[in-house]
């Protein structure tokens, strides 16, 4: 039986700890095919999936990548921030599954998160594993949908801030680090805090100009 890449990925990470930037380098400079689908993501980080899935669909967000790729990686993180809130498995439906994206574009997006990636991880390890259980995990996962509907919004640095929160929340899913889970919840806070400042100086700039436009006193 032909082994598929993602039953090879695994096979090599059970005889060592996980290292999610190996699993991207490697899928990332495969030859399987020309192209690399959402489920085939899905299917090669195994148990680790929902920490690991919600990084990789938050980080182009984060990155300036072109529009045409973070849009594959953008609805189905409402879907799996929704599942980490009520402790549900990792599951996305067909039509986003079948997503694709080329090995190239993929690469492209492996090569800008990796020195980033390699630096998290040679700094986390399991701790505070309390905040890796309920309820502070659902907790974690109804902050992580709160930053992922923000970051739709168009507002300036609306995306960028609530994406890297929700990144470093992932990453300490993924190495089981309660401290970067943390770190990643006040992230997440101080990043509603500025969009929040963002949207108010836009709605009281509109309104002071319609003001005196119009002769109103706001």
């Amino acid at each position: 039986m032909i082994e598929t890449e993602a039953e090879h990925i695994h096979a090599k990470d059970e005889s060592g700890d996980f290292r999610l930037s190996s699993l991207l380098g490697e899928m990332a400079s495969g030859v399987e095919s020309d192209r690399i689908t959402i489920g085939d993501l899905l299917a090669a980080m195994d148990q680790r999936a929902l920490g690991a899935m919600i990084f990789i669909f938050a980080v182009p967000v984060a990155l300036p990548l072109p529009p045409g790729v973070s849009t594959i990686f953008g609805a189905p993180l409402l879907f799996l921030t929704a599942q980490l809130m009520l402790g549900l498995q990792p599951w996305l439906p067909k039509i986003i599954t079948n997503r694709s994206l080329t090995r190239r574009e993929f690469g492209r997006i492996v090569t800008a998160v990796t020195p980033w990636l390699h630096r998290a991880e040679s700094v986390m390890r399991p701790r505070l594993s309390f905040i890796g259980r309920g309820p502070f995990i659902n907790i974690l996962g109804f902050a992580s949908l709160i930053l992922s509907t923000i970051l739709f919004l168009p507002i300036p640095l609306g995306n960028m801030l609530p994406a890297i929160a929700v990144s470093i929340i992932a990453l300490g899913l993924l190495a089981r680090d309660g401290a970067w889970m943390l770190f990643g919840l006040l992230t997440g806070i101080g990043a509603v805090v500025v969009v929040w400042g963002v949207l108010w100086a836009m709605v009281f700039g509109a309104l002071f100009v319609v003001g005196n436009v119009l002769g109103i006193t706001f």
